[in-house]
This record gives structure tokens, sequence and C-alpha cells, in this order.
């Protein structure tokens, strides 16, 4: 298999690896607009944890980040429609 493929993988596996993510990515899935704020207040979590998770989220590829004015907010990527699926298929 391809060295870059596996690479590419584990950067996605990486990333959703976590509980904090997942539950990141299922927000993102309902509704786009959220802020980091926002995400914190949903999850009841310190605004530097989901932070954090949203960086490597993003590093992983699995969300985007885009700015309406000063406001940020995230999205998913197709990567990260796809891992979510494949998480829900877990059932």
């Amino acid at each position: 298999m391809n060295e870059k493929l596996v690479r590419r993988f584990e950067r996605i596996f990486k990333g959703a690896g976590n509980h904090y993510r997942i539950r990141i990515l299922l927000l993102l899935n309902e509704d786009t607009d959220y802020s980091l704020w926002a995400i914190s207040q949903k999850l009841n979590a310190d605004f530097r944890t989901i932070s954090g998770h949203t960086q490597k989220l993003k590093q992983a590829g699995l969300i985007e980040k885009y700015y309406v004015g000063p406001r940020v907010y995230h999205d998913l990527t197709p990567y990260g429609q796809k891992v979510l699926e494949f998480i829900k298929n877990l059932n």
C-alpha cells in the first residue's frame, strides 16, 4: 500500500480518536453555524479544550474553518462527513 495513503489514514483516525472530537463532528453534522464558543457551550466544555480539539480535527482534514467578519465558524469537510458516516455505521 502507498506510504502516503497510510499516513493520511493515520492522521484521519488520530484526528477522530477522541470523544470530544467525535461529539464535535456529530454537532457539526447537525448545523455548520457553530463558532468555537458555541461548540464549547453546547458540549459543556472549556473553550481552550475545544479549541485544541478543533485544531486537531482541522489538521486531520475533517473540519474546515471559515470566517464571517471577526467570527470563525466550522464545517465538516468531505473527509469529515465520510469519517462520521463510518462512525455511525459502527453502531
